[in-house]
């Protein structure tokens, strides 16, 4: 009998102390929706990391919901051909999703045609998931664009300690809608840092927190008056994502996702999963919008956002700060790039506690 105690009572220890591990099951698939708060605070505690952490992140207040909707490719039958069972394995898609990350402002800036519809297509296998492609509409044409070099985005099982490095190569063609070509390269190493318990409004639960790292190195291939056909390096800076997880829902439980230029790294978006809350679906966000012009630049350019303006920071390739312009409380902005040299540089401009960038190409 005092054995059976004993072993009981080390069960119950052992259970309440084993450490999270994800799989396959605990990351969503064609089919799935997953409703998600946003909100946004520069101060938050990204940081504070290890084992048996405790991170109270419960004063969370939303501005805006969305429903992520993981939609099959029987979805779309433009899409089975390229990445339904017709594809390479590889290929194969789980689902497909709306992806909001990559640089199209910059893009349709230096590009005369227009983008929309963006989806990243997905593959999630039994030893990992992975990221396998782009479809877009282009100037009204839908398009389809597989990955060269196919980037991991985790890799199974997760669980406190492991890390990996991952790289990703697309090549796009906007032929022939445009002589205009698109090169993207990914370079992502991920760890698994930390692991506790973790609270936020919709619950406490036990989590590992996942760190990833990712560089981006763009260029876009274009015909420039005068100057003929070059290419053009997009300014990207280093992006961060802290994702803190747990099992069976689908989506991380937090993900905070930073930019870092040099050594600052400021916070650029907050979600979490959620209950429904009554908000409007990112209607704020995607009112907020600013445009650079002209561009390409020979000395000045006029920064035009929807909105009052806050403050706006010039900075080169390497991420070193060329100019700071604060307090402007204006619409519209003669920005003088007479001193800089030529190259391509990047304008972020702050509004309402968030941080929006674009490209400027400087003759």
């Amino acid at each position: 009998m005092k054995r059976l105690v004993t072993a009981i009572f080390l069960f119950i220890i052992f259970s309440t102390n084993a450490q999270l591990v994800l799989n396959k099951i605990d990351f969503a698939t064609g089919g799935d929706t997953v409703r998600m708060s946003k909100t946004i605070d520069l101060a938050i505690d990204y940081t504070t990391t290890g084992p048996n952490t405790t991170w109270n992140f419960s004063n969370l207040t939303p501005t805006s919901q969305v429903v992520k909707d993981f939609q099959t490719i029987g979805a779309s039958p433009f899409l089975q051909f390229y990445f339904g069972l017709f594809a390479p394995v590889k290929y194969q898609a789980s689902y497909f999703l709306e992806n909001t990350t990559l640089p199209i402002a910059q893009i349709t800036q230096i590009l005369p045609i227009s983008i929309e519809n963006v989806n990243q297509l997905t593959r999630r296998s039994n030893d990992s998931v992975t990221s396998i492609g782009y479809s877009m509409t282009v100037s009204g044409t839908a398009l389809p664009f597989k990955s060269d070099t196919i980037e991991k985005r985790y890799d199974f099982p997760v669980q406190y300690g492991t890390s990996f490095t991952s790289r990703g190569y697309t090549f796009i063609d906007f032929n022939p809608i445009l002589d205009a070509k698109w090169i993207q390269h990914r370079k992502r190493y991920s760890t698994v840092d930390g692991y506790g318990m973790i609270t936020t409004p919709f619950g406490t639960f036990n989590a590992i927190r996942i760190k990833h790292e990712i560089k981006e190195t763009d260029s876009i291939y274009y015909v420039l008056p005068i100057i003929g056909g070059l290419w053009i390096p997009l300014s990207l800076p280093k992006s961060n994502e802290y994702e803190w997880w747990t099992n069976n829902q689908k989506e991380p439980i937090l993900k905070i996702t930073t930019n870092a230029l040099a050594s600052n790294e400021t916070v650029t978006a907050i979600e979490y999963r959620d209950i429904y809350r009554g908000l409007d679906l990112g209607l704020t966000e995607q009112t907020i919008d600013f445009s650079i012009s002209p561009n390409p630049v020979k000395d000045h350019t006029i920064i035009q956002c929807n909105s009052m303006m806050e403050s706006i920071q010039v900075f080169d390739e390497m991420g070193k700060v060329c100019c700071t312009i604060p307090n402007i409380n204006t619409a519209t902005y003669n920005l003088d790039l007479s001193s800089l040299k030529s190259g391509s540089y990047t304008v972020v401009l702050q509004k309402n506690g968030k941080s929006l960038s674009k490209q400027v190409i400087k003759l």
